[in-house]
């Protein structure tokens, strides 16, 4: 009888001790793995500070690693051209700051592949282009078309020393425009009233809810032929006697690359890389271009799609 009391209190000290040490060693190997993801945390700290480091610090001219060769200065416009949109006047004069400033900069380069969009950053951009040539005289500055370079695309290029173009390029569409829609009979098959109250007798300017007034159409139109005389006034100052001036040249139509040469839209036939070699003889090519960063493009999308909505009910005016 005592032996056997012995032998179930050995038994039952073993079990204890046994769930202790299981306990200890959870412990143990719990304390590895939180140091290991503490460890892991701190060094993923560590690479993006360091990331963030790398992008704000500004390392220099690379241009001077050529060895003192010239280097052709890129900017691309790619895209349509609007204050919050892949081409606007902030980001591209910052570009042409860096380009101008540059020390081994034999020329700029302006790649452009757009349709248009804002009259305003197109105008700012023509404006500064204009004021970095005639403070350095030295470089000059190539507009090289893709596939398209119209409307306010092409307000930005008439800035240039020259411009090439494809044969098969798109060049021109000298116009504004101004759109919208009308919803009055939709709401009228529905049932629905618009209630409207302004402070100011033109408040409700183009309200797409409203009948069409026929005095905001009229104050609509001069404000666009202003806009558009102030479009012909910069080409005809950029494109100066080349421009062989047609009667449709300023209606908004469009035109092949090999026309536009014709016309005296455009100089001649050249991509980046013939104009960079034969032109500047520098074929090193620089891209200052400044892009948005993998936050701004969410963004940027993120934003864009929430605004669609509204943006069918919107008038816009634009160089388009």
């Amino acid at each position: 009888m005592i032996v056997s009391e012995y032998g179930e209190g050995n038994r039952e000290a073993n079990w204890e001790r046994k769930v202790l040490e299981k306990i200890a060693l959870e412990g143990v190997v719990e304390q590895r793995r939180q140091r290991r993801w503490g460890i892991f945390f701190k060094l993923l700290g560590f690479a993006y500070l360091t990331t963030v480091l790398a992008l704000a610090v500004d390392w220099g001219d690379s241009a001077d690693l050529t060895d003192g060769k010239k280097t052709t200065a890129l900017i691309d416009f790619n895209g349509v051209i609007q204050a919050k949109g892949d081409i606007n006047a902030e980001n591209v004069i910052a570009a042409l700051d860096s380009a101008f400033k540059a020390k081994h900069t034999a020329g700029v380069v302006l790649r452009i592949n757009s349709p248009g969009g804002s009259p305003v950053q197109a105008g700012m951009i023509n404006d500064e282009i204009r004021r970095l040539r005639a403070a350095h005289p030295e470089i000059p500055v190539y507009a090289v078309v893709e596939d398209i370079c119209a409307s306010g695309g092409y307000y930005i290029a008439v800035a240039a020393d020259k411009i090439y173009v494809d044969k098969a390029s798109i060049v021109g569409s000298i116009g504004v425009l101004m759109d919208g829609f009308g919803f009055t009979g939709s709401m009228d098959k529905l049932g629905v009233e618009r209630r409207l109250l302004t402070a100011g007798a033109n408040k409700g300017f183009l309200d797409p809810f409203s009948p069409q007034n026929a005095g905001h159409q009229a104050h609509a139109q001069r404000m666009l032929d202003q806009i558009h005389e102030q479009f012909v006034d910069v080409v005809r100052k950029g494109r100066g006697k080349r421009l062989k001036e047609d009667p449709e040249m300023f209606s908004g139509l469009m035109w092949t690359g090999a026309k536009s040469i014709e016309l005296g839209l455009a100089d001649g036939y050249g991509t980046l890389d013939s104009v960079a070699r034969d032109v500047l003889k520098a074929e090193d090519v620089r891209d200052y271009t400044v892009k948005s960063n993998f936050a701004e493009r969410f963004a940027k999308k993120f934003g864009a799609t929430a605004a669609e909505g509204a943006a069918g009910v919107m008038t816009r005016i634009g160089l388009r």
